[in-house]
């Protein structure tokens, strides 16, 4: 059953509006990150099975060589983002804080870096099962952070209908501004991608819904969509860009509790994701870099780079000029991003922005005992109550919390935001969440 379109300027219950923060690089054209030495690519940047290695140390390869292949179903492909040589195949700094078995690349520095022997990959809206093999091939996964295997999504379980598909091009993120910058500078591929898409799935329409503070990415978008894909601009809230929110900001819709957006008929894709699936098959470009956005008053030079995979956090900060005042460098944005111990860790396929900060950014908040103010259930957009949860798993008391939805939470960090007393909310989320899992794994 197809859903009825909410109107423009749609939004979602409940949120919070934190400094936008995305002035310094919003107008920002995307310029070419240049090439380094040593590329460090984690075989494991990817929710699921990591990826399997078909190479060998001292191996020559080429620029979007498969370098790896998927170790299971929702695993994919892993390729060189340069040509060059197999330095290493090793235990490497993740920049999940973990050491993680990496691929490491030695750039030839003779090459021109060109792609060779790529073409156009073959496919039809009739055998979509053969696309979506491809786009397991071509290592494609979202490119909005959490790095979900594409051909999985598509992969419509028995039983379940498609008749949305729903871009996300919010970016409701402080800081961040490359899928922003995606959508002005490449509304052709954005489009292209979620025409195809569209094709694979059969019989559905096209939205792409953008955040009212991008004007000209929506703009530039409608100059360029055929009559069956509806741009849209939602409301500036955050977190407009869980996929959840935008479905309510479309369509008036709820998501049901552990449900998904399928369950409603509607499949979402970010906007670089969406881009990716163009060069895919009209280019035959497999995933080897991405847009990401270095920024922050850490930094002398926001840019909004392109940046081959692999590429260590700390060449991006030289190039953008890092300042000494630097005390915290993150991977992502502020709400969800994760605080790096090394500069040295790579950009990985979910890493849409650096955000550097300095002294005054990083201001620890004293803790206080909660005042019951309610603030963080008036934020939720779960419309979950986060003090009561932190509290349970504070107490030691997991499963309790788990009782009360405590799953259901994605770790937007609002609730941890609006807190007068300081309380790491979101931190006891993740803790009762790791705990709930190990119970899990320990029953069954």
């Amino acid at each position: 059953m197809r859903l009825d379109p909410r109107g423009e300027a749609g939004t979602f219950r409940h949120g919070i509006h934190p400094p936008e923060h995305k002035g310094s690089t919003a107008a920002r054209a995307i310029e070419r990150m240049p090439f380094v030495d040593e590329y460090v690519l984690p075989l494991s940047q990817h929710i699921g099975a990591p990826s399997a290695p078909i190479v060998e140390v001292g191996q020559e390869v080429r620029r979007g060589e498969r370098i790896a292949d998927p170790g299971g179903f929702v695993s994919v492909a892993l390729h060189a983002p340069v040509t060059g040589h197999i330095d290493a195949i090793e235990l490497r700094l993740h920049p999940n804080g973990r050491m993680m078995q990496s691929i490491v690349l030695h750039r030839d520095p003779w090459s021109a870096q060109t792609f060779e022997g790529l073409e156009p990959v073959p496919w039809s809206g009739d055998e979509p099962k053969a696309a979506i093999q491809e786009i397991q091939r071509a290592g494609i996964v979202g490119l909005g952070g959490a790095a979900f295997p594409s051909h999985v999504k598509l992969s419509v379980p028995e039983g379940k209908t498609v008749t949305e598909v729903v871009i996300n091009g919010c970016e409701c993120e402080p800081y961040l501004t490359c899928d922003h910058r995606l959508m002005t500078e490449r509304p052709e591929a954005v489009v292209r991608g979620t025409q195809i898409l569209m094709e694979l799935l059969g019989g559905v329409r096209g939205w792409i819904g953008v955040e009212l503070n991008k004007p000209d990415a929506i703009e530039a978008l409608k100059a360029v969509a055929p009559d069956d894909i509806h741009v849209r601009g939602v409301q500036v809230k955050y977190p407009q860009g869980a996929e959840k929110m935008l479905v309510e900001a479309l369509f008036g819709v709820e998501i049901p509790k552990g449900g998904l957006p399928l369950d409603r008929g509607i499949l979402t894709n970010n906007v670089g994701t969406t881009a990716a699936l163009a060069d895919l098959f009209d280019r035959g470009v497999p995933l080897v870099e991405r847009v990401v956005t270095v920024t922050g008053p850490g930094v002398e030079r926001p840019r909004n780079l392109m940046v081959p995979l692999g590429t260590p956090l700390r060449a991006l900060l030289e190039h953008c000029r890092l300042r000494a005042e630097t005390v915290q460098v993150i991977a992502g944005g502020p709400m969800m991003g994760a605080p790096q111990k090394s500069i040295d860790t790579p950009v990985l396929k979910g890493t849409s922005g650096i955000l550097c900060l300095d002294g005054p950014a990083t201001v620890d908040l004293q803790e206080f005992p909660c005042i019951r103010c309610g603030r963080c259930v008036r934020a939720c957009p779960m419309f979950l109550n986060p003090a009561r949860l932190a509290r349970l798993v504070r107490a030691g008391r997991a499963e309790g919390a788990g009782e009360i939805h405590l799953m259901n939470c994605f770790e937007c960090a609002s609730c941890s935001y609006v807190c007068p007393s300081g309380i790491p909310l979101v931190q006891w989320m993740r803790v009762g969440k790791t705990e709930l899992r190990n119970l899990q794994r320990k029953g069954s």
